[in-house]
């Protein structure tokens, strides 16, 4: 892996540069993953691996422990090529480069890390193989930037003038491509050449950098915004630097804050939508990553926001505040933390003007808690406040009466919550524009009185379990954001309120149709109308008694209007659709989804939709072909599905026949479909579509009596077939060639594969094989060369010929392989991730004789096999084995030896329900453990005094739990390493104290997570370590009895600690 630094000062270029390199396509295609991380002054470890675990997973991660997240990473790098960079990053200690780089060591060659910074220094950690210093822009080149910002197209023939007068801009540009930007964007088309001498000889450009550390090009640019954008760039000081924001969000607090000029023909947000792009055409904020709706602003643009913003916003944390500036402060923010204590925000309860408190989720991960007492407090004491965010604290399941008192509220954040009801004083908030209910499971209801909001504008439901719309809601005229609107059969709005609200627009789920009464009901939502609705579903409900007689004719009545780009029809009842459902005048759908329309007896035609690329039919039932109405074949010239990627047919119970005639043959469907997945067809016999040119993969799932021939197309590289008719693994003696990824399940009678699977080339890097009970051999006993990852399950015949080639295989699946009795482990040299998973009969892992090389294994894993009893003689030679786990092998007495030996980069050791292993080897632990878990190991916690766990200075978690009936105290002196911050206990049935002197020597530990003790009754008379900022306890009774009083003794002893949870209720 090649580490490369780009050294420059601030605004010159850096990451620009990376930008350039992260975003070519001819760079992009050498990589398999690739991650960007703004890093900022806050060297976090949690956050930046979160960050990069979501980037190349595309999927959003809640794990709160760094080292489960650095396992999870390492397991996605392995192997792989990643293009991952750290921008702006601005100290670093050695200490934490190595842990955050732990899982990196495992990629593929070739793999690039790239860090921009302004210090030298951190090149010297990062121990950089390439460190490149980005220098001054000459002259011409930041005259160029400067022009083409000035004007679009740079050229300045007719405007001599303006030329001389840019050129000596420039000059005072001190050649940073930052400044050029700010400058051109700022005189961008104006003609007056006054203006532009007036920006040549502003005083501005004399201030000292050193004086205020921004540059004089980016206060020349705030002082020349015009005074509604000024206050609206000011406001983005409540961002810390470096932090995301999105678009539509911070407009949402801009308007908020009334810096929007009143409507006159535009809506507010739409105005908000001007000011933002232009304070982004200014160079102020900047795309974050190529995500449309996500922005960052410069690290120098963030000082500039902070320098004239002076002390009425704050974004430091509270405690870090001062008392005597506070009174003056009108915004604030902080970074939310898994427990936020009253005494947090108690200096804020002095800023009787606050206006603004906005909690701010930067990727922690994991729960978070706030006492109740802060809302009761912030609503008691600040009666300006406009924002109040206090989403993800899942313990917050009511607000005060009294939010009702601040009627300057305009915006309210609880989302992810576990509100189960809102006050009805909540109704009072007349100004009240946004609330976002979102994810807020527990919320079943909205106060009647809903209607009372003449102001909301933006009302998010999403992910709650309401049932019925408050009444009246159809007078809530100036609502745009209503995300879900439930139809009761006897409360609530009917669909006819939907019409009042004629400013809809964005998504919109209409749910529990069933208990529309008429078409006529259905007609009056006006949904013909409504043409900045994007996104609709329409659902009814299965289980629904009161079927409305005639579903197609509601479903008819509820025509989106044109303009709409996805839908989703969900449970219609009706035997067919009605005309509009797939309509060629729906110009701009992209995505389609019928979901278990099952009395449906024929699809409706799809195929002229010119934008469609998503397409999902599922559950089906009555349908028995698909055919020339599904391609609207004959009504159009143009090719039907002429832009799908994705199709996926799934649960069609009666689907017998797929026509793929007429055009289709001959080109004319289809064209750029890369994914066609075919899913619990039963009586799909023949044909699919022989001529897809663009797939990539195909997947038919339990489809039994499919006979068809597989489209022969040279761009397909993943095949999965599971469950089907044995005639497609016939199909895999045709040469694919560009095979990566095959995987055949589900084949019971199946006693060997086609040769023909030799001649996938030299693509195949993946091969899974399952549940083929009858399987004996591997095609002529033969891998290809190229595979990395083979995985094998239930295929209880199997057996892996030991004759073969394996260098080339790094990942190995074994589950269910019973023919399987011992493995050697010597003919897998480049294996780096093993796990065998109940394989019955497997005794032992072996060596060869002689075997004097290394193992290249970096994770092992060894689970439910009953038999298994021993690792290879003299231990595991595993230099790089970074994760192990072994559970529920009831015959194994013992783990390998030597460990501290042989095992030195071991970070995670895994132990459960392994009764008859009693000690750890002699000699101890490696070194370099970060976690170990013991979980059901009653004989193996019964030494515990011998496991020498006080040297293993690295360890950050340990976790025991057993029933072991000798624990009656716990920890016991010596123990346990004085530097563990987070320990573990659970399931002690005896456990009644715990040990003072164990304890009070943990002089770093912050959690205590105790659970399942019935016994425990008492906490050490010397209380708990003061560094303690955590203790959760569950079940255990005795414990909560003498707690839940919040007084006495015991209660005196846990006092201290900031955060104690007691069968997940925040107690203080």
């Amino acid at each position: 892996m090649c580490l490369i630094a780009i050294v420059g000062m601030g605004g010159i270029g850096k990451t620009t540069l990376a930008q350039l390199l992260y975003n070519d396509n001819r760079v992009k295609q050498h990589f398999n993953l690739d991650a960007w991380v703004c890093v900022s002054k806050e060297f976090d470890l949690h956050t930046i691996t979160k960050t990069i675990l979501e980037a190349v997973t595309s999927a959003t991660c809640d794990i709160k422990d760094l080292n489960r997240l650095q396992v999870t990473l390492k397991e996605k790098l392995t192997e792989k090529k990643i293009l991952l960079v750290l921008d702006e990053v601005w100290n670093m200690n050695y200490s934490d480069w190595e842990i955050l780089m732990n899982p990196f060591k495992f990629v593929a060659q070739g793999s690039r890390v790239i860090v921009t910074t302004r210090d030298d220094s951190v090149a010297s950690v990062m121990r950089a193989n390439v460190t490149h210093y980005v220098k001054k822009l000459s002259e011409e080149d930041c005259w160029s930037i400067f022009s083409k910002h000035a004007f679009h197209d740079g050229n300045f023939d007719a405007y001599p003038e303006l030329e001389a007068l840019g050129r000596q801009i420039v000059k005072k540009c001190e050649s940073l491509p930052l400044a050029a930007k700010a400058i051109g964007a700022l005189l961008r088309s104006k003609l007056d050449a006054d203006e532009w001498d007036k920006v040549l000889k502003s005083e501005l450009w004399d201030l000292p950098v050193e004086a205020t550390s921004i540059l004089p090009a980016l206060i020349l640019s705030y002082k020349y915004l015009p005074s509604h954008l000024k206050r609206c760039f000011v406001y983005c000081s409540i961002f810390p630097k470096g932090y995301i924001f999105d678009k539509n969000q911070l407009i949402l607090l801009w308007m908020a804050e009334g810096f929007l000029q009143q409507p006159r023909i535009k809506t507010m947000e739409e105005i908000g939508d001007d000011y933002f792009m232009a304070l982004v055409s200014r160079s102020l904020f900047q795309q974050y990553s190529g995500d449309k709706s996500r922005f960052v602003m410069h690290d120098l643009v963030s000082d500039l926001t902070k320098y004239v913003s002076g002390q009425f916003i704050s974004r430091e944390e509270p405690e870090e505040v001062s008392r005597e500036t506070v009174y003056k402060t009108r915004h604030m923010s902080y970074f939310i933390s898994k427990f936020d204590s009253p005494e947090k925000f108690k200096v804020f309860y002095k800023a009787k003007r606050l206006r603004t408190f906005l909690q701010l989720n930067f990727s922690r991960g994991g729960d978070s808690y706030l006492t109740k007492k802060v809302p009761h407090d912030l609503l008691g004491m600040l009666r300006y406040l406009r924002v109040l965010s206090l989403s993800y604290y899942i313990n917050i399941n009511e607000l005060p009466d009294s939010i009702g008192k601040v009627k300057t509220l305009r915006y309210l954040n609880i989302s992810f919550t576990g509100i189960r009801r809102l006050p009805d004083s909540i109704c009072k908030l007349c100004n009240l524009q946004t609330l976002n209910l979102s994810g807020c499971k527990d919320l079943v209801v909205l106060p009647r009185d809903m209607w009372k909001l003449i102001n909301l504008r933006h009302l998010d439901i999403t992910g709650t379990c309401i049932m019925e719309m408050p009444m009246q809601i159809g007078r809530l005229k100036c609502l745009q954001t209503l995300t879900k609107f439930v139809i009761n059969k006897y409360n609530g709005s009917s669909i006819g309120e939907l019409g009042k609200l004629i400013n809809l627009r964005g998504n919109l789920s209409i749910l529990e149709l069933q208990n529309v009464k008429s078409h006529v009901d259905a007609l009056d939502a006006c949904l013909k109308d409504r043409k900045y609705i994007e996104e609709l579903v329409l659902e009814w409900n299965p289980n629904g008694i009161n079927i409305s007689k005639d579903q197609r004719t509601v479903l008819d009545s509820l025509q989106p209007h044109r303009n709409l780009k996805s839908i989703s029809i969900n449970y219609y009842g009706g035997q067919n659709f009605p005309d509009w459902v797939g309509h060629n005048s729906f110009s701009n759908m992209t995505s389609l989804c019928l979901y278990m329309c099952n009395n449906c007896c024929t699809l409706p035609s799809l195929g002229q939709l010119p934008s469609l690329r998503d397409l999902s039919i599922i559950g089906l039932d009555e349908v028995v072909t698909v055919g020339p109405e599904f391609y609207c074949i004959g009504s159009c010239s143009t090719k039907s599905f002429g832009a799908l990627e994705f199709l996926r047919f799934e649960k069609m119970l009666n689907w017998e026949i797929w026509f793929p005639f007429g055009v289709e043959n001959e080109g004319g469907a289809f064209p750029y479909l890369k994914e066609l997945y075919i899913d619990k067809c039963p009586k799909l016999t023949e044909r699919l579509p022989i001529h897809l040119p663009s797939l990539a993969k195909l997947v038919i799932h339990e489809c039994p009596q499919l006979m068809a021939s597989l489209p022969k197309v040279s761009a397909l590289c993943e095949l999965e077939l599971i469950d089907c008719n044995e005639a497609l693994i016939k199909e895999l003696s045709i040469p694919l060639t560009g095979m990566q990824k095959l995987t055949v399940e589900g084949f019971s009678a199946l006693e060997s594969l086609p040769e023909g699977m030799t001649n996938f080339g030299s693509c195949l890097h993946d091969l899974r094989i399952w549940r083929c009970s009858s399987l004996m051999s591997l095609p002529k006993g033969y891998l290809p060369p190229t595979l990395k990852a083979l995985w094998i399950s239930h295929c209880k015949s199997l057996e892996l010929p030991m004759h073969l080639d394996y260098s080339s295989l790094e990942k190995l699946w074994l589950h269910g392989c019973d023919s399987l009795s011992s493995f050697p482990l010597n003919l897998f040299p480049k294996l780096y991730n093993i796990t065998f998973w109940e394989c019955n009969n497997l005794e032992s892992l072996t060596v060869l004789e002689p075997h004097e090389h290394d193992l290249m294994t970096l994770r092992m894993g060894i689970s439910d096999c009953p038999s298994f009893v021993s690792f290879p003689k003299g231990g595991l030679r595993a230099p790089n084995l970074t994760s192990f786990w072994v559970d529920n092998c009831k015959s194994l007495r013992s783990l390998p030896d030597k460990m501290h030996e042989l095992l030195p980069s071991l970070q995670y050791l895994y132990i459960e329900d392994c009764p008859e292993v009693v000690s750890f080897p002699e000699g101890g632990l490696p070194l370099s453990l970060i976690s170990i878990y013991i979980r059901g190991c009653d004989k193996l916690v019964t030494s515990r005094m011998g496991w020498g766990l006080k040297k293993l200075h690295s360890l950050r978690l340990l976790e025991i739990s057993g029933k072991s009936e000798d624990v009656e105290s716990f920890p016991e002196e010596e123990l346990l390493p004085t530097t563990l911050p987070y320990l573990y206990i659970s399931k002690f049935q005896n456990l009644r104290s715990l040990d003072k002197k164990g304890l009070q020597h943990l002089t770093s530990i912050k959690q205590l997570w105790i659970c399942d003790c019935p016994k425990l009754k008492c906490m050490p008379e010397e209380g708990l370590p003061a560094s303690l900022s955590i203790l959760e306890v569950y079940h255990c009774p005795l414990l909560k009895k003498q707690w839940q009083k919040r007084k006495g003794k015991e209660w005196r002893k846990i006092a201290h600690v900031p955060c104690k949870l007691l069968d997940r209720e925040l107690i203080n």
